[in-house]
């Protein structure tokens, strides 16, 4: 009986990373930016906003219910959606142009994964240790009482996060404390409930165990951004003419023909990535610049100069090399493609806010009911049917005005409402059923369609609007 070798296996399970802490700039920069963050999100929904009595006072929400989104003082209305698609226009601009002239700049310090991710290491490190510790707690193949502890800790307050991370996101669709009250007590709707948990589960997935991996085989941006970038995007690479050969014995025979580069691994131990950023530009890399960080504490100790490791340009490579000194900062990011991105995202902001403040606070939309088209009354009256509705965008209610322009002879009747004036109540979309009526010869035989204007004004403050439709049926 011959034996046979199993086949290797073509996969490896991960090995977990296990970041150093670090100090310096862009470490701080970081911290700052996570709590400004993580604090307009969490704190939002519980900022108040008076709108009138008849109005949510909550600030920021999105009411599903009534189709509503209020931001402060703006009003968004299904109709303008508009606005919405504006947004996520400029915010995908604005992603091309940080790309562009920063490389993956968004990926190291605003999104989501890289925010709650350093705040599930920071946890980490407070619960097990440095570096150092936590690995030696992995590595560690007995399951005894502290390490028991240190993980049910270290995961509990994971799930707590993830827990606030889910409660903050239902927040944003309802009165943020009365949805406490009922989600405390046991009365919130399901939904709320499920959409908690599974927020609470992948932040804790995500941010916990999955981490790198999220960046590097679940979002599509890293295979997107290089088409974002040029020889003049500014990224954090390492300048090997400057640090090779490495060595680390400074001392020895030869160490005068050794770069600046001692081989100390500092760079690596701090990437939350767990790359070697001196192997040049990869996928992995999510330009937090932390690297930069570890390796310019390095150069301080040792004395040499900082920015082995630094944010540089592709174009500038050749210069350096020469020993000349690099263009200037601005001269890589205020160049044709960084402008061309800003131009553009200047515009679609100053047409946003343009349509902003050029809306009217009422308005109309008119459809004839065609079942049937028309009716002849038994004095030979045409008659018209027109479901109106209105749309009052006060704070309060106001007293609306109807009437038609086309001919002379036609009249308007509101259903249910005695003449022409009707109160549509605040912040309301208003459907009012309308009659016209046009007197029997009032048009010539051949008038089978005759056009017309419905005008609505506002009471209170004199506005007016229209909309043109159409009266069928004269001439019979």
């Amino acid at each position: 009986m011959t034996e046979t070798n199993p086949a290797p296996s073509l996969y490896s399970a991960r090995e977990p990373i296990f970041p150093r802490r670090v100090s310096g700039k862009f470490r701080s920069l970081k911290w700052v930016l996570l709590s400004l963050m993580l604090g307009i999100y969490y704190l939002t929904p519980w900022i108040r906003w008076d709108r009138g009595p008849e109005l949510p006072d909550q600030a920021v929400l999105l009411d599903l219910a009534n189709r509503r989104f209020y931001f402060f003082w703006i009003e968004i209305w299904p109709h303008e959606f508009y606005f919405v698609a504006g947004l996520l226009i400029m915010a995908g601009l604005g992603l091309f142009l940080f790309t562009s002239a920063l490389g993956r700049v968004w990926c190291g310090y605003a999104c989501p994964q890289t925010v709650w991710t350093d705040l599930f290491i920071l946890v980490e490190r407070w619960v097990e240790g440095d570096r150092n510790a936590r690995l030696r707690l992995h590595r560690q193949k007995k399951l005894d009482f502290r390490k028991v502890r240190l993980r049910l800790t270290k995961w509990t307050i994971w799930f707590l996060i993830g827990l606030a991370t889910g409660g903050a996101w239902v927040f944003y669709f309802a009165d943020a404390p009365t949805l406490l009250h009922d989600l405390v007590t046991g009365q919130a709707h399901p939904v709320a409930y499920t959409t908690m948990l599974v927020l609470t589960f992948t932040t804790f997935f995500f941010g916990g165990f999955a981490r790198e991996q999220i960046c590097i085989y679940a979002c599509p941006w890293p295979r997107i951004q290089a088409a974002m970038m040029d020889e003049d995007t500014l990224v954090v690479g390492y300048r090997e003419w400057r640090g090779e050969p490495r060595g680390k014995h400074r001392k020895a025979d030869g160490a005068e023909q050794l770069g600046d580069c001692i081989d100390c691994n500092a760079c690596v131990n701090v990437c939350p990535m767990g790359i070697d950023i001196r192997d040049g530009q990869q996928l992995a890399c999510i330009t937090c610049a932390l690297c930069i960080d570890a390796c310019d504490d390095v150069m301080a100790k040792i004395g040499k100069p900082r920015g082995l490791i630094d944010y540089m340009a592709l174009s500038d490579e050749d210069n350096e090399r020469s020993g000349q000194a690099p263009r200037s900062v601005w001269k890589h990011i205020l160049r044709p493609r960084t402008i061309l991105y800003t131009v553009m995202w200047s515009l679609v902001g100053f047409g946003l806010l343009f349509a902003l403040f050029i809306r009217p606070d009422i308005d109309l939309t008119v459809a004839p009911v065609r079942n049937p088209t028309y009716v002849t009354l038994s004095d030979g009256t045409i008659r018209n049917t027109y479901d109106i509705r209105l749309r009052n965008k006060h704070g309060e209610p106001r007293m609306f005005e109807l009437s038609v322009v086309g001919d002379p002879s036609m009249q308007i009747q509101l259903e249910g409402v005695d003449g022409s004036k009707v109160q549509v109540p605040a912040d309301t979309a208003y459907l009012q059923r309308v009659y016209v009526t046009s007197p029997k010869g009032a048009a010539p035989a051949a008038a089978e369609a005759t056009p017309l204007r419905f005008w609505v004004a506002d009471l209170v403050s004199g506005e007016r609007a229209y909309k043109d439709s159409t009266f069928n049926g004269r001439g019979r």
